[in-house]
């Protein structure tokens, strides 16, 4: 599904060029912010239930921290890439900086499939990587969080063992906890609820009426089962999804004309977000190539997987019926697909904008964990919709003013905003 030639932080680097250029910004400052601050290479050796011992390799990239401590996931994935790290810690501080939160942007992975662990396992690796990074993190300095096949209890054995190292309670040093442990209530919904904020957004800018829409997803984790849901909420239609299955090793679309049942949906789906087959086909679904999820008549795109899934080789399979784009993963358009989505007319809600949910109510548990005080989920959820509306709007306006496509406005208020921070500092 993914290009050979493709490199997310080429990508990523020639986003921020873009901009770099509209808004005229010196060289030293472009110098510095198209790179990462720091990264953190290292081994994690771990012991095996079976008695053998492997390696793995582990990374932590912090980008820029002008405002406020690096902020980004821990994602473990087999075709993991240093390049892959330094793209999604760049977009993390973008990120932080529309939402206007005080923190940066990093980001860390592991190369590994935890498909194949054992939990025994996946917890001496996480406890390796906090090993090698312990004095380089920490809630002042770098806070983690689950991406990508990383989730709660990965956290809390993280959160352990830096506690373990520093000998003392931090619970502001990684988000994502279980709620009872430091964790947020609406933690779990943020990110999925925070595109469907944004698409509301925009169906109000479009003057649509979301119970008038269609949409087919790409993903079915723990991002798209919240959109869905609360698309679904909204009155809208969700026509087909498409997931990975990792018995098959493949990624299929499920489709049902009359739209989906995503209760039903979730019921049926394993924690690594692979639906079971043939509940699916015994719900009425019909499970066609992975690829079918981009070429459906709907309204609505949300491509909430990985980077790299709308390319030059797919886009032109975009129906034109598409008004909106929502992007839940981050990069999932690449520099050649975008150009086209750009001059096509499509309404687009960039990537760093539509899914900041999930960082913004991170910083909501940071700070709750850093006070030892702990907000009702109403309350959290209220915040998170008064914030994804806010930079929206911000968004959407700077937009109309100048003629900026979404994306390069957004990208105008995110690098501004860095910028004076570096500029502040007096760093450049």
């Amino acid at each position: 599904m993914k290009d050979s030639g493709y490199n997310p932080y080429e990508n990523a680097q020639s986003q921020f060029d873009r901009v770099a250029e509209i808004i005229g910004l010196d060289e030293a400052t472009r110098t510095l912010l198209r790179q990462p601050m720091k990264e953190y290479h290292f081994t994690i050796p771990v012991h095996m239930d079976d008695g053998s011992t492997r390696v793995f390799n582990g990374y932590r990239v912090q980008h820029n921290d002008a405002r406020g401590p690096a902020k980004g996931g821990i994602r473990f994935h087999p075709q993991e890439t240093i390049d892959t790290v330094r793209a999604l810690s760049m977009w993390m501080t973008w990120k932080c900086a529309v939402v206007d939160i005080p923190l940066g942007g990093g980001k860390g992975g592991i190369i590994c499939d935890p498909r194949s662990l054992t939990e025994n396992e996946q917890e001496r690796l996480c406890r390796g990587w906090v090993r090698q990074i312990a004095k380089d993190v920490g809630p002042f300095i770098d806070v983690p969080a689950p991406d990508v096949m990383t989730n709660a209890k990965h956290m809390l054995w993280m959160l352990d063992e830096f506690e373990t190292i520093h000998g003392g309670r931090f619970p502001g040093f990684i988000t994502g906890k279980p709620v009872g442990m430091g964790g947020s209530l609406g933690r779990t919904e943020a990110t999925g609820y925070g595109v469907i904020y944004t698409v509301r957004e925009a169906l109000k800018e479009l003057g649509i009426n979301p119970k008038d829409t269609t949409a087919s997803i790409q993903g079915f984790g723990n991002v798209s089962q919240y959109a869905a849901r609360l698309y679904c909420e909204l009155g809208g239609r969700v026509l087909s999804i498409c997931c990975w299955d990792h018995t098959d090793q493949k990624a299929y679309t499920y489709y049902k004309k009359d739209g989906l049942d995503i209760d039903q949906l979730f019921a049926i789906t394993d924690s690594f977000g692979s639906i079971n087959q043939q509940k699916a086909r015994d719900m009425g679904c019909e499970i066609l190539p992975g690829g079918a999820w981009i070429e459906q008549d709907v309204d609505i795109l949300i491509p909430a997987a990985l980077e790299n899934q709308i390319t030059r080789n797919n886009v032109g399979k975009i129906s034109k019926q598409v008004k909106l784009i929502a992007e839940g993963a981050n990069g999932p358009v690449n520099t050649d697909a975008d150009e086209v989505i750009r001059n096509s007319g499509v309404f687009v809600v960039p990537d760093f904008l539509a899914n900041a949910g999930g960082v913004t109510c991170s910083y909501f548990e940071q700070v709750q964990s850093n006070s030892n005080y702990f907000w009702e989920k109403e309350e959290v959820l209220q915040k998170l919709d008064t914030k994804m509306t806010a930079a929206f709007k911000a968004v959407k306006e700077l937009s109309d003013e100048r003629n900026l496509y979404m994306r390069d406005a957004a990208y105008v208020i995110s690098i501004n905003r860095v910028a004076q921070a570096v500029k502040m500092r007096g760093w450049v």
